[in-house]
C-alpha cells in the first residue's frame, strides 16, 4: 500500500513525553539559580509567555534521553514512519527545546515550536497547520481542551487522555481516529506516592520518649505525642517531595528511582512545587497552636537540616549518612520537646549509632544497585564511587555494633533503677539487637536490600519478631 499523503502532527508536552517543558525548565533554573527565577518573572510579565520560553530554553540545559516518554505512543510513531508516514512534531515549547528532543528520538520530518513572538498553541497552532497543509491536511495527536481548535482542522483525531469529557468532545467532532492512555495514574494518587506517607513509619520515633519516660498512661502526654507525629509526618512529606523536585535528573538515570512521581511524570511539577510550602503551612500551623515553643525550634532544626541536606549535603561523602543519622535523632528530640522531659544522653548516643548505621546500609545499597546496571563508577548525585562498597560496609557494621555497646553500658547506668526493678533484663536484648543488625548487613551484602533498610523492616517479619521481643524483655525489666 502506498504511505498517505497527510502527515501527523504530534504534539510534545503531555503527549510525546509526559510532562511539560515549560514546568522542568523552570523547575531547573528554581533549583540551580532560584535568584534568577525572579528575573524569569519580571521577563514574563514585561516581554510575554514566548520570550521567557526563550529564556528558560537558553538558561537551561536539557537532557532530552532522561525524559519520560509516552512509550506506547513513542512505538506507534515508530511503526507509522516505517510504513512512510511523515512525522512533523508542533509543539509550544521553544524550538532550541523541541530540536533537542527531535534529535534525540530521529523520527520527525519538520519541527514547529514556539520561536519570536508567536507562543504555539491552541489557535495559532491551527492557524499554522492549515495554512501549511490545508483544512483536513493533515493527522493530529494533542492531549488537552486547547488541541480541540486543532482537531477540528485535522482529518483524523488522535487522543491521548482519560478523559471522558474530552474524549467525548472529541467524539462530537467525528474525526476520533483512536484514543491512547496516558500511562499515567490519577493524580491524586501520584501525589500521595509523592509524600511516601509510608515514610511516617520513621517518625514513631517521635513516641520513643514517651515509653521510655514511661508516661503511656499519661493521656495529655499521648496527645501531644500523637500531634507531634502528625507535624513530622506532614514535615516530612513536605520535605520528601522538595527532595524529589531537587533530585529529579538523577532519578530518572537511577534503576529504580526513576519511577517516583515526579521523575516519571507521573504528575506535573507545578504540583509539588505548589504542594511541598502547603504541607509546611499546615504543619507549622498545627504545632504553634498546639505544642511547646521549644517543638517549634526542634521542628524547624528538622527542616533546615532537611533543606540543607537536599540541596547541598547529600552529594558529600560521609557527612550525608551522618546527617541521616542526625535526622534520625533529631525526631527522638522532637518527642522529648513534645512532651517536656528531659534528655536522655544514652538514647540520643543509641539513637545515633544505630541510625548511622542504617543510613550507610541505604548507601551500600544504593551503590551496590548500579553493580549491575550499565551505570557510571560513581553513584548519581552522590559522592560515593563503587570501590567504596566495603569501607561503607565496615563503618556500617561497625556503627551499629557500637549502638549494642551503648545499650549494653546504659543497663549499669545508676539512674535505670529509678525506672526498672530488674534492669538484667534489658541485657537479654542486646543479642536480639546484634543478630538483627547483622542480619540487615548479610542482606544488604546479599543484594536483597530495599533502598531504604527502614521500610524494609517495617515489612520484615522477623523485624517485628525481634521488635516484639524488645517489648517484652523492657516490660520484664519494669514489672518483674
Amino acid at each position: 500500500m502506498a504511505p498517505s499523503p497527510f502527515p501527523i502532527i504530534v504534539d510534545l508536552d503531555g503527549t510525546l513525553i509526559k510532562t511539560d517543558l515549560l514546568f522542568e525548565t523552570a523547575s531547573a533554573l528554581l533549583i540551580n539559580r532560584p535568584l534568577a527565577i525572579l528575573y524569569a518573572l519580571i521577563f514574563f510579565c514585561r516581554e510575554g509567555k514566548s520570550r521567557l520560553k526563550l529564556f528558560l530554553s537558553s538558561a537551561i540545559e536539557l537532557d532530552p534521553a532522561s525524559l519520560p516518554y509516552n512509550l506506547e505512543i513513542l512505538g506507534w510513531l515508530r511503526q507509522q514512519k516505517k510504513e512512510g508516514r511523515a512525522l512533523v512534531l508542533a509543539t509550544a515549547s521553544h524550538r532550541l527545546l523541541a530540536e533537542s528532543v527531535a534529535k534525540h528520538l530521529n523520527l520527525f520530518a519538520e519541527i514547529l515550536a514556539t520561536e519570536g513572538e508567536i507562543n504555539l498553541k491552541s489557535y495559532e497552532k491551527q492557524k499554522l497547520l492549515v495554512s501549511k497543509y490545508g483544512e483536513k491536511g493533515f493527522d493530529y495527536i494533542g492531549n488537552e481542551m486547547v488541541d480541540l481548535h486543532i482537531w477540528k482542522s485535522a482529518r483524523n483525531a488522535y487522543v491521548v487522555s482519560t478523559s471522558r469529557r474530552l474524549i467525548t468532545k472529541v467524539k462530537e467532532i467525528g474525526n476520533l481516529a483512536q484514543v491512547f492512555d496516558t500511562e499515567r495514574p490519577p493524580v491524586w494518587q501520584s501525589l500521595i506516592k509523592a509524600m511516601r506517607p509510608h515514610q511516617w513509619l520513621k517518625n514513631l520515633l517521635i513516641f520513643v520518649p514517651l515509653f521510655a519516660a514511661q508516661l503511656y498512661p499519661d493521656i495529655p502526654s499521648i496527645i501531644n505525642a500523637t500531634l507531634a507525629f502528625i507535624v513530622f509526618g506532614l514535615s516530612a512529606s513536605s520535605a520528601y517531595i522538595l527532595n524529589d523536585l531537587v533530585d529529579i535528573n538523577d532519578d530518572r538515570h537511577h534503576p529504580r528511582k526513576k519511577l517516583r512521581s515526579f521523575a516519571a511524570g507521573n504528575v506535573s511539577l507545578l504540583y509539588g512545587w505548589l504542594l511541598w510550602p502547603t504541607l509546611l503551612a499546615v504543619a507549622f500551623t498545627i504545632s504553634i497552636w498546639t505544642l511547646p515553643r521549644v517543638f517549634i525550634l526542634v521542628q524547624a532544626t528538622y527542616l533546615a537540616l532537611t533543606f540543607v541536606y537536599s540541596f547541598f549535603l547529600k552529594k558529600k561523602v560521609i557527612v550525608d549518612v551522618i546527617t541521616l543519622a542526625g535526622l534520625y535523632t533529631i525526631r527522638i528530640i522532637a518527642g522529648i520537646a513534645a512532651l517536656s522531659v528531659p534528655l536522655s544522653f544514652w538514647l540520643l548516643s543509641f539513637s545515633m549509632f544505630i541510625f548511622l548505621s542504617l543510613a550507610l546500609v541505604k548507601r551500600f545499597s544504593e551503590i551496590k544497585s548500579i553493580q549491575s546496571f550499565e551505570s557510571p563508577v560513581k553513584l548519581a548525585g552522590r559522592g560515593y564511587y563503587l570501590d567504596d562498597l566495603e569501607l561503607v560496609s565496615s563503618m556500617g557494621i561497625s556503627a551499629g555494633y557500637i549502638s549494642v555497646l551503648v545499650l549494653a553500658l546504659y543497663i549499669q547506668d545508676i539512674s535505670i533503677t529509678h525506672l526498672y526493678s530488674r534492669p538484667e533484663f534489658i541485657w537479654l536484648a542486646c543479642p536480639l539487637l546484634l543478630f538483627w543488625i547483622s542480619r540487615i548487613w548479610l542482606i544488604a551484602h546479599r543484594g536483597r536490600m530495599h533502598d531504604d533498610p527502614v521500610f524494609f523492616a517495617a515489612k520484615d517479619k522477623v523485624s517485628w519478631l525481634i521488635l516484639v521481643g524488645f517489648v517484652f524483655l523492657f516490660l520484664l525489666a519494669r514489672f518483674i
